[in-house]
């Protein structure tokens, strides 16, 4: 079996390698990775205290952010390096000051784990949610250098829990712990005889709870939100839009709609505006003179969505018309009501907010419309959001006691 997955991996890396002549992500992903060792060995200085964190790409970065940055400022003497996979996560975080060091990962090969391993010499390593790479793994175990999985979700289709998965099983053996997310997942490791188990929590929600501490403000945003309710649509996707639209034009009079689509490049943008009738201001244009008298807004920047929801009363979180709903943990961290489409059923949090009431999904226009005339109603609008708070305040702490674990191993 090591023998088809180290095959496995170069063909994989071929494919890429072709793909990256007409495809932009796998060109990034190939450029990224270029004279990677040389740019290791200028960039970091040899002795170097390190903590290795690695997250495939940007959703894996948020959900490890809270451990990474709470570690640095437990363990200042320390330096952080953090790798990528993908490139939506490094191109993204690549000037992130919450690491000294943040390179792509080199592929894993044998070879190149093992120069890896012997370059950083990390104290300790912590792998985030789902990267399984099992060339660095074996290295880590060689050298004995503690290796956490770390907000971890296991499930019983995965290849490890399969008649055919013994070589996969085995390499989770050399895991130092695992923190885990739920009872499930500890008791799928159980049965594969992993005992070194934890059940930490998921840290997404010590990282959107700290989101509510942080200080960052838009006058011009807050200015655009004076004395009306504002509807925030986070992460959305043109099937999303056509609801959101359909709804407001016979409804302007009742709240202000910001609207930040998932992907936010020109060519998007302007199939947005062009999408309605209604008339649509920019974020990067908003000025004093358009902001109050602006209806909808157009969220054209990445990286801000996370803060803007404080200034909501009720949120739509995109994807559930395709793949799956994006973050909907960022809205309840700042009290709103949740409206969704119907692809949920991977997240147990919208699972149970729907439960709590906090939450509804709607699969077309006229359920769409029933939830928010639903929600505009001030007092329904309270209860559900104040659900929604106290679900995220509730399940806070796996960083604190992942942390408290594994500086153990210090």
């Amino acid at each position: 079996m090591a023998l088809l997955y180290n095959f496995g991996i170069r063909i994989y890396f071929a494919l890429i390698f072709l793909a990256s002549f007409f495809n932009p992500k796998a060109k990034l992903w190939i450029k990224g990775r270029k004279n990677i060792f040389k740019n290791i060995l200028e960039i970091i200085p040899k002795n170097e205290e390190i903590v290795w964190f690695h997250s495939a790409s940007l959703g894996e970065f948020e959900q490890g952010r809270s451990i990474i940055e709470n570690f640095k400022k437990e363990n200042p003497n320390y330096k952080i390096l953090l790798t990528f996979f993908s490139p939506s996560g490094y191109e993204i975080r690549k000037n992130y000051p919450g690491a000294d060091y943040i390179f792509y990962l080199p592929i894993d090969t044998k070879r190149n784990a093992k120069k890896f391993i012997d370059i950083i010499n990390p104290k300790l390593v912590y792998f985030i949610k789902y990267e399984f790479w099992f060339n660095y793994i074996n290295q880590l175990y060689r050298k004995q250098i503690p290796t956490f999985i770390v907000s971890a979700n296991f499930r019983n289709d995965q290849h490890f829990f399969k008649w055919y998965g013994g070589w996969f099983r085995n390499q989770l053996q050399k895991i130092t712990y695992f923190f885990v997310q739920n009872e499930k997942s500890k008791s799928l490791l159980n049965t594969i005889g992993i005992q070194n188990v934890i059940v930490s929590g998921d840290t997404r929600f010590d990282r959107v709870y700290e989101i509510t501490k942080e200080e960052k403000s838009f006058p011009l945003i807050e200015k655009f939100c004076e004395n009306k309710n504002i509807l925030i649509a986070g992460s959305t996707w043109p099937e999303d839009e056509e609801i959101l639209l359909k709804h407001f034009v016979s409804h302007s009079n009742d709240y202000k709609l910001i609207i930040a689509p998932h992907e936010v490049h020109s060519e998007r943008i302007e199939a947005l505006i062009k999408s309605s009738s209604e008339s649509m201001q920019r974020f990067s244009g908003l000025n004093e003179s358009n902001a109050l008298e602006s209806h909808i807004l157009i969220i054209d920047s990445i990286g801000i969505l996370s803060h803007l929801y404080k200034y909501g009363n009720i949120s739509f979180i995109g994807g559930g018309f395709g793949k799956g709903i994006h973050n909907i943990l960022e809205a309840a961290t700042f009290g709103l009501p949740i409206i969704f489409g119907p692809s949920y059923e991977k997240f147990q949090e919208a699972k149970d907010l729907i439960e709590l009431k906090g939450a509804v999904s709607i699969s077309n226009f006229e359920e769409y419309s029933c939830a928010l005339n639903n929600f505009l109603i001030p007092e329904k609008m309270e209860i559900a959001g104040n659900i929604s708070k106290k679900y995220v305040a509730d399940k806070v702490g796996a960083t604190k006691m992942i942390l408290e674990e594994t500086k153990k191993f210090l």
